[in-house]
């Protein structure tokens, strides 16, 4: 077994993923402290070929040192826009047509596990602040919730590991939207 090199990654330029067909996926961001979870999300974004990404309230915009650090330029390659509320984010991606999902802990929300996607379906998945989670509001307009079944003493993960697992999870529903490079 050997270590592949950079160069035997087939790795798409900035351009080419510009170009590349996309799974039907929007992450929003909502009122995330951290510079770092926001770097970390846009290099997973990256990673999955994910749409866009929706900075809202008190999240950081690049251009950022420390979202740079993170995202390793895939702030570049990911589009995004920001918001000042995440409410504006989600009624315009309603607008479009986008199946609004919070990640939280509520009454009703699904474990991400037994979650199935609509094949036909495009999602907005929805990430809260690192200490009071997901706005109620937010959740309200949300057309589902979905949460990351857990079994220590927390019961709560840092929000860029939420995102990969999440992330991660829908990817594999939703890969077959997209062609290989």
């Amino acid at each position: 077994m050997r270590k592949l090199l950079n160069s035997e990654l087939n790795r798409l330029s900035v351009e080419d993923f510009k170009k590349a067909t996309k799974i039907p996926l929007i992450v929003v961001l909502d009122n995330i402290r951290s510079q770092h979870n926001v770097g970390s999300v846009f290099r997973t974004a990256d990673a999955f070929r994910v749409e866009a990404i929706c900075l809202c309230g008190i999240t950081a915009t690049p251009p950022n040192a420390e979202i740079h650090k993170a995202a390793l330029g895939a702030e570049y390659s990911v589009d995004w826009k920001y918001y000042d509320h995440p409410l504006h984010a989600i009624r315009e991606l309603k607008e479009y047509g986008y199946t609004i999902v919070s990640i939280e802990q509520t009454d009703q929300s699904i474990p991400i596990e037994q979650f199935t996607v609509d094949a036909n379906a495009r999602y907005a998945i929805i990430f809260g602040n690192e200490v009071k989670g997901v706005l109620q509001e937010v959740i309200d307009e949300s057309d589902i919730c979905l949460e990351i079944s857990q079994y220590g003493t927390k019961h709560s993960l840092n929000i860029s590991v939420s995102a990969g697992i999440v992330i991660w999870e829908l990817f594999k529903q939703l890969k077959n939207n997209i062609q290989a490079p």
